[in-house]
Formats: structure tokens, C-alpha cells, sequence
């Protein structure tokens, strides 16, 4: 895993809370016991290097715990080398009947491998663990009598329990910080491609509005060319003009200033469509040019406008338009229809209405687009309407 932003501290801290820890227990308890006088030389002998290798198979595994990864090495064989030296350290403390001692090295490797398994694993893992540490020193208490045999086989199971939660609790926690610092990334990636998206479909509605104008301007004045000049020099004054707006257009887009409003798309609906010899009728209620949709409201239903009148140049024949807008039941919808329209815009998968639609339904709206009558194609769009009765 790589550490993201404020991580290191804490996996840092992690390194010292866990493996850190597990040899401190280590060393304090079975060190004592290594260093008792009382303690015959035949018990103490196998201690200090059992707790060698013990402490080294410990930090390894709990390393490749750590960071998800496997232990550096065969990871079967650090297994088998940790639960070898658990028993060493286990046999002696307990043949001499310290039953509080023995279980600690066994306990600490349950733990190791619990936090080196998968969730099923892990839980028959520590269940089994727990059962079986019962049996050792309750059989030792019950063949010795010593009336401990609560003690014996209780205290084990009990410490294996604590152990476990001591060192699965901060390993739970970093994998959880480590999750949400992935999920952050994430996050700030997918902004950058929304954003990406947002610009794509903005430079899409101005370029393709514009130069479908253009395309329209340019063979109406070749037409006119031969019979009336004066009208095609003015078709291309137009053009010319055309262009430098795309281009202010474009360059607004790039420094993220431009800004499409419902009121400026449908008066240039109407100029466009009429100059395309199209009968463009606007059916527009006051009080819903009045409503209070916001700025954003007013851009998305601005941007539907422009697109649904290049898709009227581009993908149509029509004679007839018409541009409705009014509220209803506490919603601005605004229709668009032509007829004669030979193919579906909608068909596509560009960012022309298939975009919109997923931009209204980010703001609470919906746009559709359907065929009717024939050759009559309407694209509907709606948005709710601040401080509008529900």
C-alpha cells in the first residue's frame, strides 16, 4: 500500500502499537522467566533462542500483515517457525505448572496468523484457538490435583481472546484509514473526469451549434452568389461573425467563464430557425421566464435549447418549429418540437442530449426526447422550481 496524505504518522504508530508491542510482552514475560534462578536450567535453556526466532517470525509476519502483502519469504515456512517456537516457549512454563505464562507465545501467534487470513479463516481460526486452549493446562491441573483447574483452563482461553483483540484492533483500523484514503483518491480522480466530461459537453453544445450555422450560412450564400449578391456578401458578413463568436465562445469555455442562459438561447433559436426558412412559433409563459430556477437551472435548460435547435439544422427537414415554456405543477418545462425530422439525435452516444439528460438528472430534472406523429420529434425538459408549491 502506498501511503497517501497523512498516513505515514499513523502507520508509523501502527508499526509501534502492534509488532512493537507483541515483543515487548514477549521479551518482559518469558525474559523473566529465563532469568528466575528458580527456574531449573533444563527450562530455561530452550527459552532465549525459542524467543529469537519467536520475536523474528513475529515482525515478519506482522510486516506482511501491515501492508497486505505477503511475508518476505516463503510465507508457509514463517508460519511453521512462528508455531514452532510458540511450543517451545509454551512447554517448559507449563510443565513446571505456570498456567498463566504458557499461553501468552501461543496466544500471540494465534493472533499473528488471524491477522495474515481472510474473514472465514480467520474466525474458525480464533474460535478453535480459543476452545483449545482450555485443554493443555486443564489437563496438566487435573493429572497434577492442584486444585487450579479453573484457572488452568480458563485464563488461557482468556488471554488468547485479549491478545487477539490487542493486535487485530489497530491492523483493523489502518486497513479502514487505508481504505478511506483510496476512496479519497478516487474521489478527487472522478471529480477531474466529471470535470473533463462538463467541459467535453460544453465545447460539444458550442462548437457543434456554431458550426452547424456556419455550414447553413455558407451554402445559402453559394446559392445566392449568382443571384443576389448583395444578400450572399451579407450571409457571409454573418459567417464571418459566426466564427469570431465561436471563437470567444470557445475561449470563454477554456477559461470556465462562459455561461449559456435560457433567455439569450431561445432568442437566437428564433433567429437561427428563421434563417433557415423555418416557421418557428415560441409559446412562452411570463411567469415561468420569471421563475426562480437559478443560474445553473437557467444554463442546463439554456444548453437543451441549443442543442435541441442544432439538432432541428442537423437532423431534420422541417418546416414547422415551435419553442413551449411555462410551469407546471411546480416545474419549468420547456418542449421543442419540429416536424419532418428523418433520423433520431437522440440515437447516438455523443454528449448532445444523452449528456443533458444526465446533467438534469443531477439537478433534480429530467429531459426526454420521443417520436410522434410521424416524422415529429419533441424533446422535453423539466427542472423543479425553487419556492414552487409541491
Amino acid at each position: 500500500m502506498e501511503d497517501g496524505a497523512g498516513l505515514t504518522s499513523f502507520r508509523r504508530y501502527t508499526w509501534w502499537a502492534v509488532p512493537g508491542t507483541v515483543l515487548c510482552v514477549l521479551v518482559v514475560a518469558y525474559g523473566s522467566w529465563a532469568l528466575d534462578a528458580d527456574v531449573p536450567l533444563w527450562a530455561r535453556a530452550p527459552i532465549v533462542p525459542a524467543l529469537a526466532v519467536e520475536a523474528v517470525a513475529a515482525t515478519v509476519l506482522l510486516g506482511g500483515a501491515l501492508d497486505r502483502a505477503p511475508a518476505s519469504g516463503p510465507f508457509a515456512g514463517w508460519v511453521l517457525t512462528a508455531c514452532l517456537a510458540s511450543a517451545a516457549l509454551a512447554v517448559p512454563p507449563l510443565a513446571r505448572h505456570d498456567y498463566g505464562l504458557w499461553a501468552v507465545a501461543p496466544a500471540v501467534t494465534v493472533a499473528i496468523l488471524a491477522a495474515c487470513l481472510p474473514g472465514t479463516g480467520k474466525r474458525w481460526l480464533i474460535g478453535g484457538a480459543v476452545v483449545l486452549a482450555t485443554l493443555p493446562g486443564g489437563a496438566v491441573s487435573l493429572a497434577a490435583g492442584d486444585g487450579e483447574l479453573a484457572y488452568a483452563a480458563l485464563f488461557p482461553a482468556c488471554l488468547t481472546v485479549f491478545t487477539v483483540w490487542t493486535v487485530l484492533g489497530p491492523l483493523w483500523a489502518w486497513r479502514i484509514a487505508g481504505r478511506l484514503d483510496r476512496a479519497r483518491r478516487l474521489e478527487a480522480e472522478l471529480a477531474v473526469k466529471d470535470e473533463r466530461l462538463r467541459f467535453a459537453s460544453d465545447l460539444h453544445d458550442i462548437q457543434g451549434h456554431h458550426l452547424q450555422v456556419i455550414a447553413l450560412k455558407a451554402e445559402l450564400a453559394s446559392r445566392l452568389t449568382e443571384t443576389d449578391p448583395a444578400r450572399a456578401a451579407a450571409e457571409m458578413q454573418e459567417v464571418r461573425q459566426l466564427c469570431s463568436d465561436a471563437l470567444r465562445d470557445t475561449r470563454a469555455v477554456v477559461r470556465g467563464i462562459r455561461r449559456t442562459t435560457l433567455d439569450d438561447e431561445i432568442a437566437n433559436a428564433t433567429r437561427v430557425l428563421a434563417a433557415a426558412g423555418i416557421d418557428a412559433r415560441m409559446n412562452l409563459e411570463l411567469t415561468a421566464l420569471g421563475a426562480e430556477l437559478g443560474d445553473a437551472g437557467r444554463q442546463l435548460l439554456g444548453l437543451v435549447v441549443r442543442e435541441a435547435t442544432t439538432n432541428v439544422l442537423r437532423h431534420s427537414d422541417a418546416g414547422h418549429a415551435e419553442v413551449d415554456y411555462r410551469l407546471t405543477g411546480g416545474r419549468a418545462r420547456l418542449r421543442i418540437g419540429n416536424d419532418r425530422s428523418h433520423t433520431d439525435p437522440g440515437a447516438g452516444d455523443g454528449t448532445g442530449l444523452r449528456g443533458l439528460a444526465e446533467r438534469l438528472r443531477g439537478a433534480g430534472g429530467e429531459l426526454t426526447w420521443e417520436r410522434a406523429d410521424g416524422d415529429r420529434f419533441v424533446v422535453t425538459a423539466t427542472l423543479p422550481v425553487r419556492g414552487a408549491e409541491k
